[in-house]
């Protein structure tokens, strides 16, 4: 990969990840307002998973290049993280009793965040 192969694939990579830090708090702040502070949190703590889930695919994509030489990610170790997370899901829904529209939202954080970037380099991007 090239200077400019990597300048091209970290524009969008940190736009991503500030877009995803700006909704979430943007997000718990509305939705603490209108909701309640449970509720609040409850999205807070899916947003924060949403930005542990865009991090953990950059490392995942960054670790599958053929001149990488990081140790490539074994499935089974992805596979107890994301096991980990669903659990950890479960939890913040079922026993904190959080409204599973706001857990539910916080987790489309980062969908959303990727939806605007492609938006924005369909506008500003270049060929």
């Amino acid at each position: 990969m090239t200077a400019s192969d990597e300048a091209q694939y970290e524009g969008p990579v940190r736009r991503i990840r500030r877009t995803v830090m700006i909704l979430g708090t943007a997000g718990t702040i509305v939705v603490s307002i209108v909701f309640g502070l449970r509720t609040g949190a409850g999205f807070l703590v899916c947003a924060v998973a949403s930005f542990f889930t865009v991090w953990r695919q950059q490392r995942i994509v960054e670790s599958l290049g053929p001149s990488n030489s990081r140790r490539r990610l074994p499935v089974l170790r992805f596979m107890l993280q994301f096991g980990l997370l669903a659990a950890a899901g479960y939890v913040i829904v079922k026993y904190l009793e959080v409204n599973r529209l706001a857990a539910v939202s916080g987790l489309l954080v980062a969908g959303i965040a990727v939806i605007l970037e492609i938006i924005y380099e369909l506008i500003y991007g270049t060929a």
